[in-house]
């Protein structure tokens, strides 16, 4: 391939400066002042440096100089990150090493990885990729992330054996002599990992470090997804030493010298009923022709000294984690639930962004103050729901002013929303499962939130908020955690667009973002809405917190990022760490961009774990409190079809569970991607998304946590087609097929 030398010269040249930052060709091109034809031949020069290993690309085509990578251009050193199911995962090259600043992940394909566990520091040799690029094999395991994990036990053979939890091995690992000790097949147990498995599960060996409990014991689902997942259960003595004395040095009484003091102003907080730390408070005023709006959060800097033990254990906890039955706090609660939250009626330091805009809500003025609050009153979302069905009913109880406060504050926020979502912003949030438990403790039910009007009056003052300071940063130009979402790629969204099409609706092109939120309001309320919404989501990148300036595609915000919940999350911290030094007037307030990726990258990492923890620790206590119900039918919708079976999800209970091929009507099946159904050969055999099921809870798998489901009937196979633009499936059909087989065997015979 013959390119330009003196292009290629000025790409390296380029690519090759300490301050280069991994990008795509056009933004190099940008860089380089290049036009159209300009890119157009940058882009066979990138080609041709591929080719010869002197650049390599890394996620999404960001083009990296191969001599970055530690171990020179034909081998990586980072950390591995396994996907979800699929036996692959990818590594971030450099980010164990203080001085690289390269972030971008290389996909390890099924069978590459070398027994690689999730956050392992691995050694990797680059290849070519068959679809273009570099991809890499794990060639070497150099630092295990983890060392200690939960695990369920079983005697076999005579020989004690635990099957690890959250791993890829499907053998067990041995443990060693355990005679004398009160263990009974299926008790739950905390191992340390001596001898890791070989790529095939083999082999491995562990030692006891506790016997958690029985797994028929549902009271020790918390604490087994606490041990499998790496979270704490209490604070060291000396980071609760330093909360005590930031409590000890607090006067609650006065507004401290040098803040503006806005206890005047009336101000409420809208929470959950159970929450215990309130970071956010709102006021707003209604002027002539315009809007002043104060966003309020709780200035948890002024407890957590940079550098102190306070600190260091909020940046390795990174997150709270809000599991069922508990939280796991990112900060000592004499600080989350005391001295940093927004009580009513305490006079409490924040962080308070006011924005002034217009009535078409044009921003003419933003500015961030070191404030004290005085909360009026603490509201739940079920109050303020409530008042918004009728206002008049409050006005006795609560008084004019906080019934007209409301009254602002919802139709600003509704403004604001309809004006969002105009804008191209996207509603691709899923509602969470809620467990619902008796007095006792114990379960009783689950149901899915509602994203209701007071959850976003509130959603949309936080968005303003956070776009507001980030706005602010980035005209500024300084480096800090931004909340990224990178748009996605090409290829997910021609393959949603194929999958949406297949299930019969009339879609453009879903490479615009209105009509992905089209397809999301065609089937709010249907029963496609979970496939749908579900496979819009996988075909999106995760959202994760980095110095990079690539803006927030989901909210189709330029500038974004997470200030607003500091009590619960170390990236807002970090950014109210630098506002504080612009507020007071620091000269070099500016974080580098290499430190900046590492804690980004933490950071991610935690609220992924902690993430995982929550989902898994839902299912573990629904799949105890199913258990006691095997036999029982449900009503349910279809959500998801394999080759192998389909996922139904419970319409009263928001619980999905698996019917193998083998649990429908006796038939031959086959899988047609073209509407996403498993079709028999008998009239009635045909299972699409969307149809509408009666099962019977058929058996309860607690190690592998999978519910599975018997077929006690079809409903949509009798009513025909759900939708008219379904691809059909009928006897006449299967008729047609099995006549054309018919003649195509004659004509064998006649040959």
């Amino acid at each position: 391939m013959d390119v330009s030398p003196e292009l290629t010269d000025q790409l390296l040249r380029h690519i090759s400066s300490s301050i280069y930052r991994p990008s795509k060709p056009k933004q190099i091109a940008t860089a380089l002042k290049l036009d159209s034809d300009g890119y157009r031949e940058l882009r066979r020069v990138v080609k041709q440096l591929v080719i010869e290993g002197r650049v390599v690309y890394g996620s999404n085509h960001l083009v990296i100089p191969a001599g970055a990578f530690e171990g020179g251009s034909d081998y990586v050193r980072g950390t591995f990150r396994r996907a979800m199911g699929g036996g692959f995962g990818f590594v971030r090259p450099g980010e164990h090493d203080d001085d690289s600043e390269i972030a971008e992940h290389l996909f390890v394909p099924p069978g590459s990885t070398h027994g690689a566990l999730e956050g392992d520091i691995v050694e990797v040799k680059l290849q070519p990729s068959r679809k273009g690029g570099q991809e890499g094999v794990v060639v070497k395991i150099l630092e295990r992330a983890r060392r200690q994990f939960t695990g369920t036990f079983r005697m076999i053979r005579g020989e004690p054996a635990v099957f690890l939890d959250g791993t890829p091995y499907s053998q067990p690992v041995s443990i060693g002599d355990v005679r004398g000790l009160p263990l009974s097949d299926d008790d739950k147990v905390f191992v340390e990992m001596v001898e890791f498995p070989d790529d095939d599960g083999h082999g491995g060996e562990a030692v006891l470090l506790e016997r958690l409990g029985s797994s028929t014991n549902p009271a020790i689902d918390t604490l087994t997804i606490m041990r499998q997942y790496g979270l704490p259960d209490n604070f060291p003595e000396n980071v609760l030493d330093g909360a005590r004395e930031q409590a000890d040095a607090f006067n609650d009484e006065i507004v401290p010298e040098g803040r503006k003091d806005l206890t005047k102003l009336l101000t409420i907080t809208i929470d959950p009923f159970d929450a215990r730390d309130f970071d956010d408070a709102i006021s707003l005023e209604r002027e002539e022709g315009r809007w002043r709006l104060w966003v309020h959060i709780a200035d948890v800097s002024s407890f957590i000294p940079e550098g102190s033990v306070l600190d260091e254990e909020a940046k390795n906890r990174a997150t709270s984690v809000y599991l069922p039955d508990r939280v796991v706090p990112m900060i000592p609660e004499i600080i989350s639930n005391h001295l940093a939250s927004l009580q009513p009626d305490r006079i409490r330091l924040t962080k308070t962004v006011e924005i002034e805009m217009l009535d078409d809500l044009t921003i003419t003025h933003i500015e961030v103050h070191n404030a004290a609050i005085l909360s009026d009153k603490r509201f739940t979302y079920e109050q303020v729901d409530k008042f918004l069905a009728n206002p008049d009913a409050q006005r006795k109880p609560w008084g004019d002013a906080i019934c007209d406060l409301l009254s602002r504050m919802h139709t600003l926020a509704m403004q604001m929303r309809k004006a969002r979502f105009k804008g191209g912003s996207l509603s691709l949030d899923m509602p969470d499962v809620k467990l619902d438990f008796d007095k006792s403790g114990k379960v009783r039910g689950a149901h899915l939130s509602e994203n209701t009007e007071s959850h976003q009056i509130i959603e949309e003052f936080m968005l303003a908020g956070n776009q507001a300071v980030a706005s602010w940063l980035d005209d500024l130009e300084l480096n800090f955690l931004h909340r990224i979402h990178e748009p996605p790629q090409r290829r997910k969204i021609r393959d949603l667009q194929v999958f949406v099409r297949d299930l019969g609706l009339n879609v453009e092109s879903l490479e615009s973002r209105f009509e992905i939120q089209r397809v999301l309001d065609m089937v709010a309320g249907t029963p496609l809405e979970q496939a749908v919404n579900f496979s819009v989501l996988k075909s999106m990148n995760k959202a994760v917190y980095g110095p990079q300036r690539e803006g927030h595609y989901a909210l189709d915000m330029e500038h974004y990022c997470h200030f607003t919940s500091p009590i619960r999350r170390y990236p807002d911290l970090s950014v109210h760490r630098l506002v504080q030094k612009l507020i007071e007037g620091q000269k070099t307030p500016d974080e580098s961009f290499q430190v900046l990726l590492r804690l980004g990258h933490h950071c991610s990492d935690m609220e992924r774990n902690a993430q995982q923890a929550e989902r898994d620790l839902i299912e573990l206590k629904l799949l105890h409190f199913l258990k006691k119900k095997v036999g029982e039918k449900l009503d349910a919708v279809v959500s998801r079809v394999f080759a192998d079976g389909i996922h139904a999800r419970c319409i009263k209970l928001p619980v999905d569970g698996f019917l193998p091929v083998a649990a429908l009507p006796n038939d031959k099946y086959r899988f047609e991607r073209q509407g996403q159904q498993l079709v028999g050969f008998r009239d009635g055999n045909r299972f699409r998304l969307g149809d509408l099921l009666t099962v019977q809870i058929a058996k309860i798998d607690l190690q592998e946590r999978q519910l599975f489901f018997d077929l006690v009937k079809n409903h949509s196979s009798e009513a025909g087609p759900v939708s008219s633009g379904r691809p059909k499936h009928s006897k006449e059909r299967v008729g047609t097929k099995r006549k054309n087989e018919a003649r195509q065997k004659k004509k064998r015979r006649k040959r």
